[in-house]
Formats: C-alpha cells, structure tokens, sequence
C-alpha cells in the first residue's frame, strides 16, 4: 500500500480546472512539508508547489495565479486547485512528502526542486487545446 495517494485527474479543454487530491496513509507517519511536481513524457521532473506547517506556500512561476495548494487534517490531505488548466500543464501529477516517525524527526524545510522522499503513484492530468 502506497504511503501516499493521489487522485482528481482527468481530461479537461484549456481554460478548464482540475482539483487533485492526496492521502498521506499516516499509520504514525508525520511531515514537514508536502508538494506536489509533476512530469511530462520526454521531460524532467518539475516542482508544481508546496505547503508546510507553517502555511508557507512556494509556487512555480508557471502556475502563479492559476493553482492554489491547501492542506488539511495536520498534514494527512493535500490538494491543488487548477485553474485556466493549457496544454502545457499536461503531465503526471505526483504528491509528495518527507515522512517521519515522529515530529521532532522533522526537516523543518520543503526540499528543493520537489525532492521529497516519498511520493505517490501520480495522476494524470491532460488538457486540450
């Protein structure tokens, strides 16, 4: 069972929105920080946005304005509001986190580049032009 879920992926037209959400199975398990990145087919990894525990939120420039990440039930949901969704935001969306056994455990910083140590199995976001 995967530490962490992620599902609200569909195909949309451009100018449509998308909500993802994420589970953090937490069974024990705390974190930091959690984000979200996301990767096209022939193209790197790139970081979408994240949130930490002290509601500290970092974009990409590529979604300022147009995403919005939240968190809920201490650091157990995560989710990405998309909107004015173009093709170029098309890709595999993945959730990650930096879980710990317990909070003084923690790295009190989100990972750069979206670098987290555990992520889902992604879903897929596709939108139209």
């Amino acid at each position: 069972q995967s530490l962490l879920l992620e599902s609200g992926g569909g195909s949309v037209q451009a100018g449509g929105s998308l909500r993802l959400s994420c589970v953090l199975n937490s069974d024990g398990y705390t974190t930091w920080c959690m984000g979200w990145f996301r990767q096209a087919p022939g193209k790197e990894r790139e970081a979408v946005a994240s949130i930490d525990r002290t509601g500290k939120v970092t974009y990409a420039e590529s979604v300022k304005g147009r995403f919005i990440i939240s968190e809920e039930n201490d650091m157990n949901a995560l989710y990405l509001e998309m909107n004015n969704l173009q093709p170029e935001d098309s890709a595999t969306y993945y959730c990650g986190a930096d879980p710990v056994n317990m909070p003084e455990a923690w790295v009190r910083r989100c990972p750069a580049n979206g670098r987290f140590n555990a992520w889902g199995k992604g879903t897929r976001v596709a939108v139209s032009s």
